[in-house]
């Protein structure tokens, strides 16, 4: 559902001519009504039957919501761009609805010590679906320039059967509470009073501020790629792609580390980078170049993502955890609202920066990242004792004499790549470069 839908809601919107401020509703509204969402959702998971049962009924609202999501903005073209926003808005806040119950049940199933390699290969394995049907939508779109809401109707379609298939599985999970259900009494009032104090509260807070100093630009990137630069939808969807495939690639990496090094450690390491990715976007609009910079955003936020997760699960208790899960979630999507319909007011407004407006937005992202992490990343602390460093763990996983011969064969590379970068993408090649980098 997601490789169908993630990175092609915006290609979709700018198909329907939506301006740049609709843009920033479109990601705006659905993570606002995230936030919104999960002021109820304990409660509403509470007074279900089960928490499963609770997460089976989000999902298939969300999976019925993709489908008008594509026919009535053909149907009614002159209002095309706010029927999408109403209808994907929708989809999103009931999909939302049930992540608070699925957080805690998980909880109950997964230990302790093994959260983050269990997360990070579950990550993977979402990591390579998502992208293989990403490329799928972007070959069908490529396939379909002709007849182009023909390919996006399939999209949405594919995307709305995909949620309903999933539904199945997670029919078949186990809720350990069922027979006898365990209540959160912590007070919701009790989690926000505690932001600037409790260990979960400060993080919830430097996640919801990163947010919003990300989606200033985040959502514009397919703006500028589209728009700005004239990609076609397959370079595009490759670019795009490199960043899932590092994700993927390194979810798993990163789970282990977590379990062994520690989730903090994680955290502040991917943090440092977070400001870098999108300051190097304006070096160079080179295809080769930018599939480099978004498999360094793969990367990063892989590693980001998974320690965030682990730490509210270490930070929480079966007396908070659900709570404490939306209220992460909810802070997390008022960030993205809110920085979304920043960065489409300012875009208008900002000069440009070699010729380009984005850029301008690209560099304020980059100021306000950096002043979060600088403000705030000192606050959180290591919750559980590990003794072993980054550096610890990656001398004694090296093999010298292997690292070696791969270095070499990366610097006998070198002088190659400049030819390389004058000749036109090809998707051959490509495909090689990423072999090259998940082989080393």
């Amino acid at each position: 559902m997601l490789g169908l839908t993630q990175d092609y809601v915006t290609p979709f919107a700018l198909a329907l001519k939506a301006s740049v401020p609709q843009i920033g509703i479109l990601s705006a509204l659905p993570n606002l009504s995230i936030a919104f969402s999960q002021l109820f959702a304990p409660f509403l998971s509470e007074k279900a039957k089960s928490r499963k049962a609770f997460v089976l009924k989000a999902v298939l609202l969300q999976a019925v919501c993709f489908i008008p999501a594509f026919i009535l903005p053909v149907l009614f073209s002159d209002y095309g761009v706010w029927w999408l926003i109403l209808w994907y808005t929708l989809g999103t806040m009931f999909g939302s609805l049930g992540n608070p119950a699925w957080s805690s049940l998980m909880a109950d199933l997964v230990p302790g010590p093994i959260r983050g390699r269990f997360f990070g290969y579950r990550g993977m394995i979402a990591g390579i679906m998502t992208l293989a049907f990403s490329l799928l939508s972007g070959l069908l779109l490529q396939i379909s320039a002709n007849t182009l809401f023909l390919g996006f109707g399939l999209i949405f379609f594919g995307a709305s059967l995909a949620r309903f298939i999933s539904s199945f599985f997670l029919n078949k999970m186990e809720d350990p509470q069922a027979k006898t259900p365990v209540k959160d009494n912590v007070s919701m009032k009790a989690l926000l009073k505690g932001l600037n104090t409790t260990p979960m509260g400060k993080f919830i807070s430097y996640s919801a501020l990163i947010n919003f100093s990300t989606y200033i630009a985040a959502p514009f990137f397919a703006v500028y790629m589209l728009r700005e630069l004239g990609f076609d939808y397959l370079t595009y969807i490759i670019v795009i792609s490199s960043a899932s495939i590092a994700n993927f690639v390194f979810m798993k990496v990163w789970g282990r580390v977590c379990d062994i090094c520690g989730t903090v450690k994680i955290l502040k390491l991917c943090s440092i980078f977070v400001p870098i990715v999108p300051l190097l976007w304006m070096f160079s609009h080179n295809t080769y170049y930018l599939i480099g910079v978004q498999a360094l955003s793969g990367i990063v936020w892989s590693g980001f993502l998974l320690s965030g997760t682990n730490y509210i699960f270490e930070s929480s208790n079966r007396r908070n955890r659900m709570r404490g899960f939306a209220l992460y979630t909810g802070g997390n999507s008022l960030g993205i609202a809110l920085g979304s319909l920043v960065g489409g007011l300012l875009v208008s407004i900002l000069p440009q920066i070699n010729g380009y407006h984005m850029l301008s937005l690209f560099l304020v992202s980059v100021i306000a990242r950096a002043a979060v992490i600088g403000l705030l990343i000192n606050g959180i602390k290591e919750l559980k004792p590990v003794n072993t460093s980054i550096y610890q763990l990656f001398i004694s996983g090296c093999k010298l004499d292997v690292l070696a011969l791969r270095l070499k064969a990366v610097f006998q590379a070198i002088p190659q790549l400049p030819r390389l970068f004058r000749q036109p993408l090809r998707s051959g090649m490509v495909i090689r470069i990423f072999q090259l980098i998940i082989r080393f």
